[in-house]
């Protein structure tokens, strides 16, 4: 018998603690169980459900065609474990291999995946977060409550944030009849994810659909009634708008609190890992017991000059998950790495939109299918010469081509007359990204490599 296989039989074996009942959570479980993992296997996850399918929440859920309850995840197997839901992971001992709960209980572990994933980020003033009609949408609870405001009669909601989460919300109150404002920083929807090219494309897709779109402005405060009722918001152009409702789209936040003072790499960005989701400490050096997975995770990744990238995508939580479990039972000469290919949908004001690759690195842009005046295209990012992303309006079809363009590394721009039906010459764009240290709503790709401008990180002396 090999050296590695007595290493992966051992390492079928012993307590594997899964911190997220989420889709990554999930999928790494059930995949565990698949490589013939026999051991004891524990699921922890601070809400009271089991994993449940978030994007419904923002979609089907606020229209009434499908109940928050009914989303739960359909499952591909038995996994066998220890469910402990409803309490929060509060901290985790490295030395006693413990993750320690808010109840005070501790949980030990041989291998530990965290899979912690976001959480909403709150309205900035606790007390007027506290008025009722303020909301945020990231939870089963948020989007029931959401959806019962919504259909209790109100005259007109603000969205605070025209990233994807929050042009979503805004078509469905649009579909629901309701008057909708949306208050936005940047100069356009989705300019953070996407661009102001493309961008464009959405201001115009949603001045279109009757909404009220504020761009170029933050909301300065929210005024609520002697009963504590919202009842109107004040803009940063000196102007205000009476609303019953607000929704906070302000982006997500990583959970990673828990893990100060653990001695892993984990911050405001996420868990950083390699590219086996073997987490990194906070000297660099890579771990063997500890593995991250889906939106909590950062992970270089080749295809994209080597950039720590933090992934907000359903379809990237699930192939991380399963490259985790996999790496958590195998011999280091079985591991593989994750080098998923990022990709992204979102069905708004009757458009489906859908990217590709990484958006936010691009420095050029093409238009190669259709026209951004007719909402229905195909536009190409490039970065230094080669394919790094595409996005869609009604055109997701087209994509898949283009992601094994992403992944060949094929030159920039793209020379593809026959597969794109053009004839006239391709002429590169700037696709108007914002200064990344300026805050913008919604991106679903982060780059997080090391920022010149930031403070590097103090070392300390390893472990014994």
């Amino acid at each position: 018998m090999s050296a590695d296989t007595d290493v992966e039989a051992l390492r079928r074996q012993g307590r594997i603690v899964v911190v997220g009942a989420s889709l990554a959570g999930l999928r790494a479980a059930e995949t565990l169980r698949d490589q013939g993992f026999t051991g004891s296997l524990t699921m922890i996850g601070d809400e009271p459900y089991e994993p449940y399918d978030r994007p419904p929440l923002s979609k089907q859920a606020l229209l009434g065609r499908a109940r928050p309850e009914d989303t739960a995840l359909p499952r591909r197997r038995d996994i066998d474990a220890d469910w402990r839901l409803g309490v929060a992971a509060e901290g985790l001992d490295r030395d006693a291999e413990q993750v320690r709960l808010a109840n005070g209980d501790t949980v030990p572990y041989d291998r530990l995946l965290i899979a912690t994933g976001t959480r909403a980020r709150p309205w900035i003033h606790p007390e007027e977060a506290a008025l009722d009609g303020v909301f945020v949408l990231r939870t089963r609870d948020d989007s029931a409550q959401l959806q019962r405001k919504l259909t209790a009669g109100v005259s007109r909601v603000l969205v605070i944030g025209a990233g994807f989460t929050g042009s979503e919300v805004a078509s469905a109150c649009r579909e629901l009849g309701l008057e909708v404002t949306v208050a936005e920083r940047g100069p356009a929807p989705l300019v953070g994810a996407l661009g102001g090219v493309i961008g464009a494309a959405a201001d115009r897709l949603q001045r279109g659909k009757g909404v009220d779109l504020r761009c170029g402005v933050s909301v300065t405060a929210l005024e609520g009634d002697y009963g504590g009722r919202l009842r109107r918001a004040h803009l940063s152009d000196g102007t205000a708008i009476d609303a019953e409702v607000a929704v906070i789209s302000l982006g997500a936040v990583r959970n990673t609190e828990w893990l100060a003072g653990s001695g892993v790499a984990a911050g405001p960005r996420g868990v950083a890992c390699d590219a086996g989701c073997r987490v990194f400490d906070v000297n660099g050096i890579v771990t063997d017991d500890l593995y991250a997975a889906g939106d909590v995770a950062r992970s270089p990744h080749p295809l994209f000059d080597y950039q720590f990238l933090s992934l907000e995508h359903w379809g990237n939580a699930v192939e991380q998950a399963e490259i985790a479990a996999h790496n958590m039972v195998c011999a280091g000469t079985k591991r593989i790495p994750h080098l998923w290919v990022p990709m992204f949908w979102s069905s708004q004001f009757g458009i489906n939109i859908k990217s590709v690759g990484v958006p936010p690195l691009g420095d050029q842009l093409v238009v190669v299918q259709g026209a951004l005046a007719e909402e229905r295209f195909v536009a190409v990012y490039g970065y230094r010469g080669r394919v790094i992303a595409a996005a869609s309006f009604d055109g997701a079809k087209w994509l898949g081509f283009y992601q094994e363009q992403i992944a060949a590394g094929a030159p920039f721009p793209p020379e593809y007359h026959t597969v794109d039906r053009r004839t006239e010459t391709l002429q590169p764009v700037d696709p108007d990204f914002p200064d990344p240290h300026l805050p913008t709503h919604g991106p679903t790709v982060t780059l997080s490599g090391h920022s010149p401008s930031e403070r590097r990180v103090q070392f300390v002396p390893s472990r014994a």
